[in-house]
């Protein structure tokens, strides 16, 4: 018999080195339009950008953090996005802990065709739902509020349906046992069907948190001031300061001061991050 050890450790090696070649160049292709946005921003601001020098210019100067704080009260706008979050995360949970619960636990008429309908919700583009929601936000009399952005996210599919997994994956004898002893309802939910669930709840959060934190085109179509617009809309005027347009340097600044908290507390988390998305069964 002929020993293949050698061969199969140099195909190993080939397998992981080119495996470490790919991941380093999509890193470097991610990376360059966050360090592009780096150097833009410290630009002179009288110094624009053109064919030759779209990367450097001499000297730096944090002038265009300054003036996009004159030019935009975005503590104001962190203050509204963080209460939008908020609002949106905890009323979330409460209603896809119970749907999830309700689905994974009771057999009513009905259930497999009201899983799939609430599933439609995940093909539906959210633009084709800005005319509906905003007509019925007009109506509440919730227009240029920080409920209005909220609202339509009371509610999520996802959400739902990943916990819906969760909860199905909690031993059968747990939940008999709970039931022998004489739990409801809410306090089979409390204590069985929760706690083995916490990495799907943290993997949501934050999947919540992200999504919410750079949405953009709502909440610009539904705020109308500075008291309710959030950051990612609050980004919009910059858009519109030059005569011919955008000037890149101030945008970029202010893109960073809009991008800088969720990108400091991912770098900061982010092995926490990665493992609650492993042990929520998300890939």
């Amino acid at each position: 018999m002929f020993s293949t050890g050698p061969a199969r450790s140099w195909k190993d090696w080939v397998s992981r080195s080119s495996l470490t070649i790919v991941t380093i160049v999509l890193a470097v292709l991610w990376a360059i339009p966050l360090l592009w946005l780096i150097v833009a921003s410290l630009r002179p601001p009288g110094n624009p950008m053109g064919p030759g020098d779209v990367w450097f210019a001499f000297p730096l100067t944090l002038d265009n953090f300054a003036k996009a704080f004159e030019l935009a009260p975005f503590g104001r706008y962190f203050v509204n996005t963080v209460v939008i979050i908020s609002m949106v995360l905890i009323v979330q949970l409460v209603t896809i802990t119970l749907a999830a619960f309700a689905f994974a636990r009771y057999d009513f008429p009905g259930k497999r065709f009201l899983f799939l309908f609430i599933l439609l919700q995940l093909m539906i583009p959210t633009a084709v739902l800005l005319a509906p929601n905003f007509s019925t936000i007009r109506q509440l009399g919730l227009f240029d509020t920080r409920l209005a952005v909220a609202i339509p996210f009371f509610g999520s599919a996802f959400g739902m349906f990943l916990l819906r997994q969760a909860f199905m994956n909690v031993p059968r004898e747990l939940v008999d046992a709970g039931v022998i002893d004489g739990c409801n309802w809410w306090q089979l939910l409390w204590n069985i069907y929760i706690p083995p669930s916490t990495a799907t709840y943290v993997a949501f959060g934050l999947a919540s948190v992200s999504f919410h934190w750079n949405a953009f085109l709502w909440p610009l179509i539904i705020t109308n001031s500075e008291q309710s617009r959030p950051l990612t809309a609050g980004l919009a005027r910059f858009t519109q300061l030059g005569e011919i347009g955008a000037r890149w340097s101030l945008l970029a600044a202010a893109t960073l001061i809009v991008a800088a908290p969720i990108l400091i507390v991912f770098l900061i988390f982010q092995r926490r991050f990665i493992q609650s998305f492993m042990h929520s069964g998300i890939k």
